[in-house]
């Protein structure tokens, strides 16, 4: 039971019966049309928060069409790793900005009706250093040099991400046992749930500093209800 301070940031999954036993082999294939449109999307996206950013420091409020767009991509994003990466739906994710009722996979950020002036020039670039070495030693993998006894490089050694290592083990199972173990699953939503709310503090969309823990599981109970406001940090 979660009894900590709701977060305004809402990831959710639900596992699908009858997976495929071998179709997660070729997943990330099957998935390239959406990484090339994705890419744009998040591209666009960057240069979006930026105006964001400056509407923020002016006027307190993040423009509504931006923040929809982020949101957005943010879904579509989520969809795609939902499918193509931790594997919880065999369903070809839809090319869409918005919410599918009938997907198995779902995101949301609540709109803010007021953002701090003062926390908007730090979010990113400082406050939230702690979340990006945590995130990324859960779902980057790792690269360093070894070098001989005159200091060249003589070989390089490249590891994968523990996400990633879940997911493989998953795979797996489905291919031999056929079934995706369910703790792995929810630590892997975890990992994302935690990864998300870190991507909707970077991008401006929340004052309130993701907390520290991992809600697992495919429901969100660490998220606010809906139509429920979270306190947020008192403005500038």
């Amino acid at each position: 039971m979660v009894t900590e301070t709701p977060y305004p940031v809402r990831l959710e999954g639900e596992l699908d019966d009858g997976l495929s036993r071998g179709l997660w082999l070729i997943k990330w294939l099957l998935a390239l049309p959406h990484y090339i449109v994705l890419l744009v999307l998040v591209i666009i996206s960057f240069f979006l928060t930026i105006v964001a950013f400056f509407a923020i420091l002016f006027t307190k409020k993040y423009p509504r069409p931006i923040f929809d767009f982020n949101v957005g991509v943010m879904r579509w994003g989520w969809r795609v790793g939902f499918y193509a990466f931790a594997l919880g739906t065999d369903r070809y994710p839809p090319f869409t900005f918005d919410d599918v009722a009938d997907y198995p996979a779902h995101f949301d950020v609540e709109y803010p009706e007021e953002l701090s002036r003062g926390l908007v020039l730090v979010k990113s670039w400082l406050l939230a250093i702690p979340h990006y070495i945590i995130v990324g030693l859960m779902t980057s993998g790792t690269a360093y040099a070894v070098t001989d006894m005159e200091g060249q490089v003589a070989y390089y050694e490249y590891g994968i991400s523990l996400v990633a290592i879940l997911a493989l083990i998953a795979g797996v199972s489905l291919l031999f046992r056929d079934r995706y173990p369910r703790g792995i699953f929810d630590f892997v939503m975890g990992i994302n749930r935690w990864s998300f709310r870190v991507w909707s503090y970077a991008v401006l969309m929340r004052d309130e500093y993701p907390p520290f823990r991992m809600d697992q599981g495919g429901s969100d109970l660490g998220s606010a209800p809906g139509g429920q406001q979270t306190p947020s940090v008192e403005p500038a």
